[in-house]
C-alpha cells in the first residue's frame, strides 16, 4: 500500500516543479488539494522566499492558478 503525502511533501513538490519550469504542476495540485483534505485544512501556506518569481504579481498570480484548481494559499511572513 503506497502511503499518501503529507501536506508538506505536496507543497515541497510544487516548489520542485516550479523550479522545473512548471513541470506536471497540476499533479502536484491535485495531490496537495487530497493531501490538504486528509488533514483537515482548509488552506496551504507556501514560503515566498522559495518561489521562483516572489514579487507580488507573482504570488498573486500562483494563488489565483491554484485557487482555480481548488486550493486556497497563504504565504507565511517573511
Amino acid at each position: 500500500m503506497v502511503s499518501e503525502p503529507t501536506v508538506a511533501e505536496a507543497i515541497n513538490r510544487i516548489y520542485e516543479s516550479l523550479q522545473a519550469d512548471n513541470a506536471d504542476i497540476d499533479v502536484h495540485i491535485a495531490t496537495l488539494k487530497a493531501a490538504l483534505t486528509l488533514a483537515g485544512l482548509k488552506e496551504a501556506v507556501f514560503d515566498p522566499a522559495r518561489l521562483v518569481q516572489n514579487n507580488r504579481s507573482g504570488r498573486k498570480l500562483m494563488q489565483a492558478y491554484l485557487r482555480q484548481r481548488g486550493v486556497t494559499v497563504k504565504f507565511s511572513a517573511q
